[in-house]
């Protein structure tokens, strides 16, 4: 049988005392010491922050279900001794002075299993730190919300549409999101921050025709027909509405912009009959593009799926086929490392290629140093100026004033 671990477990085996953090699973029997580790998939962590923390001790197992509390008191503190226990709240709350609201009027469609309640969880351990500050990432999202910033000095009519990142698994919501908003609203643009749906309840594939990512899709075109709808009110120009996401999130950046002429659910309201197409996308180092990405997401998971490709086609260089570029796709920005080791930067070209043959207006920025997930958040290295990039990008596409 498989023992879900909600916050904690502690483990004897041969080397002593395991103490096992959250998101963790055992395969085995009860005191089985076979384990395996899921990594986290907030951007920024590594499977050395979620590895156990041993200690040369032998105690028995405590099991989940009939811990006392005095040994839960004994648990909690030998795990705060170890530092490896992130802060954790339960549902995320946008900062003072903005609100998040639900996109959908009831249950939203399609729901998926989860495996608990939404919560929230700041990661301080060093290894983690993304230009030296911590990482909020929330996970088991089932309501999605947005959340809406208004724009800081002259209002530009421009609209954009935030998509964190996460691996369809989690929301990076500070690094991928809030502080991408508070960038673009400093500009004279209204941004829009998407919790989309995140239930992480099992392996990949987390992209293409598979559990999770058309939840995100339907939820992003939700919420682009939601800001169509109340353009007017909110004082934004209905043409100059667009989208910006990273990693998965850069994927659903693409994803939108290629999955706008039908909507994937039952029509709720007048805002289903908006279009969602966005006006222009951004896509930082994107996820899932390439055909080769495509065919590794397909063999994961329980259930197989064969991507349909020519015999002869670049595996590399080929378009995701479940991302049906054409000459109405939005103009796009794009930018990646090349020593991205999470998505590889032939994610990004494959687009970018697609975007090209299809006379589709498109830019395209490669770095050789990056890596992967640095959101806005300003390093030594170059690539993390890409917020100039895509100010002046805008301004060559009409969006705001040069």
């Amino acid at each position: 049988m498989t023992v879900p671990i909600v916050r904690v477990f502690i483990v004897e085996n041969k080397f002593g005392l395991d103490v096992v953090p959250t998101k963790t699973k055992f395969t085995g029997p009860p005191g089985s010491a076979r384990r395996t580790w899921r990594k986290r998939r907030f951007p920024g962590a590594s499977a050395q922050a979620i590895a156990p923390t041993r200690r040369p001790a032998r105690l028995a197992l405590f099991c989940l279900w009939g811990i006392t509390m005095k040994s839960l008191i004994f648990a909690l503190y030998v795990i705060s001794a170890s530092g490896s226990l992130n802060a954790q709240t339960p549902v995320w709350q946008p900062s003072a002075g903005h609100t998040q609201v639900p996109i959908w009027p009831g249950v939203a469609p399609d729901p998926q299993p989860v495996a608990g309640l939404e919560k929230t969880e700041i990661d301080t351990n060093p290894k983690a730190l993304i230009a030296g500050r911590p990482v909020t990432g929330i996970s088991n999202v089932t309501r999605p919300t947005m959340t809406f910033y208004s724009p800081q000095g002259k209002n530009t009519g421009v609209a954009v549409v935030v998509f964190p990142g996460g691996g369809y698994q989690g929301l990076a919501i500070d690094f991928e999101g809030s502080e991408v908003c508070d960038w673009l609203t400093s500009k004279g643009i209204t941004c829009v921050l998407l919790k989309y749906r995140v239930t992480d309840v099992g392996p990949y594939p987390k992209s293409g025709p598979y559990p999770e990512s058309p939840m995100a899709l339907e939820d992003a075109q939700r919420t682009l027909g939601l800001v169509r709808l109340h353009a007017a009110e909110w004082h934004i120009d209905p043409h100059k509405i667009g989208v910006l996401g990273f990693s998965s999130g850069g994927h659903l950046a693409a994803a939108i912009s290629t999955h706008f002429d039908k909507r994937l659910y039952a029509l709720v309201d007048a805002a289903d009959r908006e279009s969602c197409r966005p006006d222009f996308a951004v896509s930082i180092y994107p996820g899932h593009l390439s055909l080769s990405a495509a065919e590794w997401d397909a063999k994961q998971g329980v259930k197989k799926f064969v991507v349909p490709h020519a015999a002869t086609a670049d595996r590399d260089l080929t378009l995701n086929p479940e991302v049906p570029v054409t000459n109405h796709t939005p103009p796009t920005f794009l930018i990646q490392a090349e020593d991205d080791h999470v998505d590889s930067v032939y994610d990004a070209l494959a687009y970018y290629i697609a975007l090209k043959r299809a006379g589709v207006a498109a830019e395209m920025h490669l770095y050789a140093k990056g890596g992967h997930a640095f959101g806005l958040r300003r390093t030594n290295l170059p690539i993390t100026a890409w917020p100039q990039l895509v100010e002046t990008w805008l301004a060559t596409i009409g969006m705001i004033a040069e």
